[in-house]
């Protein structure tokens, strides 16, 4: 049973590009982004808060449907919501970026929203990614804060 469950999460779809990962944004607005070693790991056990040593409720995730007051694309969105953790799974570890949707239970130390009752929906490709970045970069202040300044200031 658990070496089926494990086929199934590595035979989850995967989303080729940006213009994908927005379709189904668009199609499904209960959709969650996560970076983790997959599923199957995230299956273990919750999150939990580093700083704290706090066993959190759920697992911590990005929003990736839009809220009612951005006027901008839908993929501008989705493009600054992948980027917004893009360095976890630059570091190492194995860690991917995959989309989910579950039942939130509450917010972490980061106001992000908690899942539990977590259904994988698909694997977030490499292409995916840097199209993502590329078009944050493009299209943001990247590293602009609420003060005006940017990391290069």
């Amino acid at each position: 049973m658990e070496r089926d469950r494990e086929r199934a999460y590595e035979d989850l779809p995967v989303v080729e590009g940006l213009d994908e990962l927005t379709s189904l944004v668009e199609r499904d607005h209960g959709l969650y982004l996560r970076y983790s070693q997959g599923p199957q790991r995230d299956g273990e056990g919750p999150s939990k808060d580093y700083e704290s040593g706090l066993e959190l409720p759920g697992l911590s995730v990005t929003v990736l449907s839009a809220e009612d007051w951005w006027e901008r694309p839908l993929a501008d969105w989705v493009a600054r919501q992948v980027c917004k953790y893009v360095d976890l799974a630059e570091q190492g570890e194995s860690r991917r970026a995959w989309v989910l949707r579950g039942r939130v239970v509450g917010h972490g130390p980061d106001h992000e929203p908690l899942l539990v009752d977590v259904t994988p929906v698909a694997w977030v490709g490499d292409e995916a990614v840097r199209q993502a970045r590329a078009r944050y970069e493009e299209r943001f202040d990247v590293g602009r804060d609420s003060t005006g300044r940017s990391d290069d200031d």
